[in-house]
């Protein structure tokens, strides 16, 4: 295999930058640049040097041995100083040494995985941490890095490893009298793993969301105050306001952290009919995203009903709270009024919908299970067929746990790395 470098820390100048070197040349460029190679996994202060003996900078250097670094392989990391002409000459050092080429992006995670690191599951994990912006999608992305899809997984595999080999037994002893029936054990080891499929596979859903990020819509007829709501939220004149009706012709999104989670709002086009064709289609939009949408928050003005029915957990408030003259639950963008328990208000409920994450967070995880859940279910109604039907009920627990080694990239899932390594930066 290739000895790979690649500059690990982010671009552009700063106090320190890291490069990393991983392969079966990596003492060696380590020798090369260094002189010696320090004692394993201790950091020492070296004086970089190139070719000629140039001094490129002083570094600090730790060396993995294989077995005990990210990617498995020997592993160096210098830790120079951070800015551009550093990082360029200490770059063109290593490329000078035999054996050595630049890193593919994600190439350092993927050598991880295939020596046994990682496992699909927790490069997944290490994607999501990468880019959490939020502290519920660090906890999320750390909790699938740590490798606890995995070890449910593998939890799941073995239980149905014993079920299948009790069937198999059974086929296997067919002309024996066999003391002991194994269908009420395989039972219940399927209905226990099927139990928790079924917890993981509704949870995955929220558990995207907190990864990709809730949505809440304002909803409201026109110039009944939502794009003033939507800057008030946003502290920043995020969509034009105006006293015309009909302003907001298209969807307006604003990124914010609500308790921890990440959640887009949403200000649509104002809900009423017209005649105006490009008003129109905002209208249509508006209905289609707020339907879409994991909260709607609804203004409306006095007597007026809304446009679209409220669905359950949805908040309903006075639009224009300023100009109220009793205490009905309201808000104004333009004054502040109500907003501080809008947002608790919506930080609450997002934050109960979240408790219902599970550990799987993508939906190529709730894909699989779904597949060994319903390979499970055929075992499961073959079960009563007896020894007549055993051997394809242990085909179907084979091939549900096929299903479940795809979560964690035992078997199928070459095509599904290629597009996760894709978004992987060069020094990962």
């Amino acid at each position: 295999m290739d000895t790979i470098y690649a500059v690990s820390s982010a671009p552009g100048k700063a106090g320190v930058a890291v490069l990393r070197v991983s392969g079966p040349h990596a003492f060696s460029a380590c020798r090369a640049l260094c002189g010696n190679i320090p004692t394993p996994r201790i950091a020492s202060l070296r004086v970089l040097r190139d070719k000629a003996g140039g001094r490129l900078d002083q570094a600090i250097v730790i060396c993995f041995e294989a077995g005990q670094s990210f990617t498995g392989e020997d592993s160096v990391e210098f830790q120079v100083h951070g800015s551009i002409a550093v990082i360029s000459a200490v770059m063109a050092a290593l490329g000078a040494v035999d054996g050595l080429r630049p890193a593919l992006p994600g190439e350092f995670t993927r050598r991880a995985l295939e020596n046994g690191q990682l496992d699909a599951a927790q490069v997944e994990g290490l994607a999501d941490l990468i880019d959490a912006e939020t502290e519920a999608q660090r906890r999320q992305a750390l909790r699938v890095l740590s490798g606890d899809l995995g070890r449910r997984a593998e939890s799941w595999r073995s239980d149905l490893i014993r079920a299948a080999a009790l069937l198999e037994a059974t086929i296997d002893f067919a002309d024996e009298d066999v003391p002991v029936d194994v269908s009420p054990e395989v039972t219940l080891l399927v209905q226990r793993v099927r139990r928790e499929l079924g917890t993981e596979i509704a949870g995955v859903g929220v558990a995207e969301r907190i990864r990709t990020g809730f949505e809440v819509a304002i909803v409201g007829a026109p110039n009944v105050g939502k794009s003033t709501l939507l800057n008030a939220l946003a502290g920043r004149d995020a969509a034009i306001t105006s006293e015309i009706a009909g302003t907001t012709r298209d969807v307006i999104e604003v990124r914010m952290d609500l308790g921890g989670l990440p959640v887009t709002l949403l200000d649509t086009a104002g809900l009423r009919d017209t005649d105006d064709q490009i008003e129109s289609i905002g209208v249509a939009r508006a209905k289609d995203r707020a339907e879409q949408a994991d909260l709607r928050v609804f203004l409306v003005e006095d007597g007026e009903p809304p446009l679209i029915l409220p669905k359950e957990g949805d908040i309903v408030l006075r639009a224009k709270g300023d100009l109220a003259s009793d205490d009905k639950a309201s808000v104004s963008g333009k004054t502040g009024q109500g907003i501080p328990e809008l947002i608790a208000r919506m930080t609450l409920i997002l934050t109960q919908e979240s408790a219902r994450a599970g550990i799987a967070t993508r939906v190529r995880h709730r894909d699989a299970m779904q597949r060994g859940d319903a390979a499970l279910a055929a075992a499961q109604n073959l079960l009563p067929g007896g020894e007549e039907s055993a051997d394809i009920a242990a085909e179907e627990m084979r091939a549900a746990i096929r299903a479940l080694d795809s979560l964690v990239g035992r078997v199928d899932i070459e095509n599904v790395l290629d597009e996760i390594f894709a978004s992987f930066c060069l020094g990962k």
